[in-house]
C-alpha cells in the first residue's frame, strides 16, 4: 500500500491551506508599548491628564478594549460564566491606582444563562492618586507606568488573552488627547442613589427595594446587575414593579449560590433606545439566607506547599520510563488507524523475510527520528523563551487542520475512491516500488505526528525530566520514547515465530482495508472537533467545506466509466453525512461548557486560584487537560464523571478546577513545568500544608477514591 508516500508534500500543502483560511490566535509584543492587538480585541492603554499629573491633580489611566464583532469581555461580575478583566499596575513610588471605574455592562444571553459584559468599544478608567512622596523620573520629569492586563474574550468559544503596556505620562505637560473617549466613559458612569435601599430574603427569592431613583424613570422597566457574583439565577424571570417611587423586584436565588453578603451593590440600568443609564446603590440585606451550595471548612488556612517537589527519578529510571511509555502510545485510541493498516502491510509480504525486516526497520527509523526531531524542535523553542509542552504542535489551528485534510485524504484512498498511483507520476511509482521502505518510513513519521500530543502512563515524569536535562540527555529520553514505540513492530518484523502469526494474504483484506476508511474518517471528526474548540464555528466550517469540496475533486477525476464509479458515490455520501453532522456540533460553546462545568462545581483554572482556594482551607483537585488530548477526553467521560468519586469529592469539599490547553497558554505550561511535567494529561490533588499528589495519566476510579480518603 503506497498510501503515504504522498505525507510530506500533503502536510506542507495542507498547512499552507489551513493557514489561509483559519483565523489567526492572539498577537504578540515584541517590547510593551500602549497598543495589544489579537484575532478578537484591540487593547489600547490610555491617559487622561488635562492639567498635568503633579501631586492633588485628576488623572486618569483606562484600557480601552476595541471588540470584534460578536466577541465580548466581562463585568466586575460575570455571570454565569466568564471572568472579569484584570489590571496589574506597576507605579513608581508616591502613585497608585484605585479600581476600575466599571462602566455599565449589558446582559448577554446564552440559552438558559447569561452573562454580563461588554462588547463593541469599552474604556475601563482607572484613577491614579500622585502624592508629595512621588519623584518623577528625570530627566524628562514623567511618570513610568506599566500595565499587565488579563481578559477574556469569548463568542461562542472562550479565548484568554494577555497584554503589556507601557507609556510615560509628562508630569507638567497636559496630556488630554484621549479627552473624548475619557469624557463619554465619565458620562456612562451610573449615578450614586442615596435614599436607602433594602433586599429582603424570602425562602428562594429576594425582594430588592430600591428608592430615590429619578421621577423620570418610574413604570420603566429596569436591569438589575448584582456586583456581588453567585447570588441571583441570572437568566431567570423574575417580576418588577413600582411602589410609588419606590422600584421593587422579586429574583429567584442561584441554586449554587455561594455568597451571603450583609450588603448588597446593585445596579439599575435603564435601556432607553441604546441609551444607557445607570444607577448604583448599596442594599441592606434583612433575612437569613438559606444553606449555600459553597463548601466551607472552619479550618485554619496553612500556606500552601509549592508545586513540583516531588522527588527527581534518576536519568536511567526515566529512560526506562520513556520506553514503557512509548509502547503504550500504541494503544492510543487515534493512532490505530495508522498501526492497523501497518498491520496489514505486513500481512501482505508475509512471505517475504527480508522485505519484512526492511519495512519494521524502516517504519522505526521514522518513529525514532520523528520523535528525535519534536523533542529537538520543543527545546529550541524553549531555549528562545517559548512556553511549550508536548503536543505543542496540536495547539495550533493549521497544524490540526492539515492532519484532518491529510487523514480525509488517506481514508478516500482506502474507500477507494482513488488511488495514488493515479496523479503520480511512472517515475515516482518506479521510485516506490524499488524503495518500498521509503513508504514504511513515512508512515513511522505519521504514526508519531498523531500519537505524540497524548502522554502515556510513565511518560510524563520522563517528559518532565527531560526539560531539566543537558540537551543531549533530554533527546535520548525522547529517542526512548521512540524505540517503545516501534518496538512492538521492530519485533514483529524481526521475529519468524511473530511473523508467522499473522493472517495470510487473500481476498479479506481488500473488505479491511475499505473498513479502515471508517477509523480514517473517525479521526477526521476527532479533528475537526479540536479545531472547534480552538478557533469556533468559522475555522470548523471553513475546514468542512474545504474537505468536501476536495473530496468532490477527487471524485470527479477518478470517474472515467469504471465500475469504480458506484463505490466512489457511496465513500462521498459517508463522509458527507459524517462531516456535516459532526460539523453542526463540532464546536460546541466553549461558553456554554464552561458554565456547565461550572453546575457541576468545575471552575476554569487561572493563576493564583489554587493558593486561594488552599488559604480558604479547602483541598483543590486540578484537572490539566486539553481537546486534542484523546486520553484526557477519556479521563473525563469515565472517572471523573463516575458518581462515586463525584460524592467523594462533595464530602470532602474539594474544589475543583480545569486547566484548559487546548491552545497555547504560557501560564498553563509555567504551571506543569512547576509540577516536572510538560505534557496533559495532568491530575494534581492538593492540600493545605502538604506536598501535590500527582496521579496516573490514565485515571481510575480506585486511585483517584483512594487520595481523596487520605485528605
Amino acid at each position: 500500500m503506497i498510501f503515504s508516500k504522498f505525507f510530506a508534500r500533503s502536510l506542507s500543502a495542507a498547512l499552507l491551506i489551513a493557514a489561509s483560511v483559519l483565523p489567526t490566535g492572539a498577537g504578540a509584543q515584541s517590547s510593551p508599548g500602549t497598543v495589544v492587538t489579537t484575532g478578537q480585541v484591540r487593547a489600547e492603554l490610555m491617559a487622561h491628564a488635562p492639567d498635568g499629573a503633579d501631586a492633588g491633580k485628576t488623572v486618569w489611566l483606562g484600557l480601552q478594549l476595541t471588540h470584534q464583532r460578536d466577541w465580548h469581555t466581562y463585568w466586575k461580575n460575570s455571570g454565569d460564566s466568564g471572568l472579569p478583566t484584570k489590571l496589574e499596575w506597576t507605579l513608581p513610588a508616591g502613585v497608585t491606582a484605585g479600581d476600575i471605574a466599571w462602566p455599565v455592562p449589558k446582559k448577554i444571553a446564552l440559552g438558559n444563562l447569561a452573562n454580563y459584559g461588554f462588547d463593541g468599544t469599552v474604556l475601563l478608567p482607572v484613577p491614579l492618586t500622585i502624592t508629595p512622596d512621588f519623584k518623577p523620573t528625570l530627566p524628562h520629569n514623567e511618570i513610568d507606568v506599566k500595565l499587565k492586563a488579563n481578559w477574556l474574550v469569548c463568542r461562542q468559544e472562550c479565548i484568554p488573552e494577555q497584554g503589556e503596556f507601557a507609556l510615560r505620562l509628562p508630569v507638567r505637560g497636559s496630556t488630554a488627547l484621549n479627552a473624548a473617549a475619557f469624557e463619554a466613559s465619565f458620562k456612562a458612569q451610573p449615578t450614586p442613589l442615596g435614599a436607602d435601599s433594602r433586599v429582603e430574603v424570602e425562602g428562594k427569592d429576594i425582594k430588592v427595594s430600591v428608592a430615590g431613583l429619578p421621577a423620570a424613570l418610574q413604570g420603566k422597566t429596569l436591569e438589575l446587575f448584582p456586583e456581588t457574583p453567585e447570588v441571583i439565577e441570572t437568566a431567570a424571570q423574575w417580576s418588577q414593579s413600582w411602589q410609588g417611587a419606590v422600584w421593587t423586584a422579586k429574583v429567584p436565588l442561584s441554586a449554587e449560590r455561594s455568597q451571603s453578603p450583609s450588603v448588597m451593590p446593585l445596579l439599575l440600568v435603564l435601556d432607553n433606545q441604546g441609551q444607557r443609564q445607570g444607577f448604583v446603590t448599596q442594599a441592606k440585606v434583612t433575612g437569613a439566607w438559606p444553606q449555600a451550595a459553597a463548601f466551607k471548612t472552619n479550618a485554619s488556612p496553612i500556606p500552601a506547599t509549592p508545586a513540583g517537589n516531588t522527588a527527581p527519578l534518576s536519568f536511567w529510571l526515566a529512560l526506562l520510563g520513556a520506553l514503557l511509555g512509548g509502547a503504550l502510545l500504541n494503544l492510543m485510541p487515534c493512532v490505530f488507524p495508522v498501526l492497523a493498516i501497518k498491520v496489514m502491510s505486513f500481512t501482505r509480504h508475509a512471505n517475504d523475510r527480508r522485505g519484512h525486516r526492511v519495512s519494521g526497520l524502516a517504519y522505526s527509523a521514522g518513529v525514532v527520528l520523528s520523535f528525535l526531531a519534536l523533542g529537538a524542535l520543543m527545546l529550541g523553542l524553549r531555549s528562545a523563551g517559548e512556553q511549550l509542552g508536548w503536543g505543542f504542535q496540536l495547539q495550533s489551528p493549521a497544524v490540526v487542520a492539515a492532519l484532518a485534510v491529510l487523514f480525509s485524504v488517506m481514508g478516500l484512498n482506502l474507500a477507494g475512491l482513488f488511488e495514488f498511483g493515479q496523479f503520480l507520476p511512472s517515475r515516482v511509482l518506479l521510485l516506490e516500488a524499488k524503495n518500498p521502505a521509503i513508504n514504511a518510513f513515512l508512515s513511522g513519521v505519521l504514526a508519531v505526528a498523531i500519537a505524540s500530543p497524548c502522554t502515556a502512563p510513565f511518560m510524563g515524569a520522563s517528559l518532565g525530566l527531560a526539560l531539566a536535562l543537558p540537551a543531549l540527555q533530554a533527546l535520548l529520553i525522547f529517542m526512548g520514547i521512540g524505540v517503545g514505540m516501534a518496538l512492538p513492530y521492530l519485533a514483529a518484523s524481526l521475529l519468524p515465530a511473530l511473523a508467522r502469526a499473522l493472517p495470510r494474504p487473500g481476498a479479506w483484506m481488500d473488505t479491511f482495508r475499505r473498513a479502515m476508511a471508517f477509523p480514517m474518517f473517525a479521526t477526521v471528526v476527532w479533528l475537526l472537533w479540536v479545531l472547534g474548540q480552538q478557533t469556533g464555528i468559522d475555522g470548523a466550517a471553513a475546514l468542512l467545506a474545504l474537505l468536501v469540496a476536495f473530496s468532490g475533486v477527487l471524485w470527479a477525476l477518478t470517474l472515467s466509466g469504471r465500475s469504480r464509479g458506484v463505490v466512489a458515490s457511496l465513500s462521498i455520501v459517508v463522509l458527507a453525512l459524517l462531516l456535516g453532522a459532526i460539523g453542526r456540533n463540532v464546536t460546541r460553546p466553549l461558553e456554554v461548557s464552561a458554565t456547565s462545568a461550572r453546575s457541576d462545581r468545575w471552575q476554569p483554572w487561572a493563576p493564583g486560584r489554587v493558593e486561594q482556594a488552599l488559604a480558604g482551607g479547602t483541598p483543590v483537585f486540578v484537572d490539566f487537560t486539553a481537546a486534542w488530548c484523546v486520553t484526557c477526553q477519556y479521563n473525563k467521560k469515565t472517572t471523573l464523571a463516575n458518581l462515586d468519586v463525584l460524592a467523594d469529592l462533595e464530602a470532602k469539599k474539594v474544589t475543583l478546577l480545569r486547566a484548559d490547553w487546548t491552545r497555547r497558554d504560557p501560564a498553563i505550561s509555567a504551571a506543569l513545568s512547576q509540577l516536572g511535567r510538560n505534557g496533559v494529561p495532568v491530575y494534581v490533588l492538593y492540600q493545605a500544608g502538604r506536598a501535590p499528589v500527582l496521579l496516573s495519566e490514565v485515571l481510575s476510579v480506585p486511585e483517584l477514591r483512594s487520595a481523596l480518603a487520605a485528605l
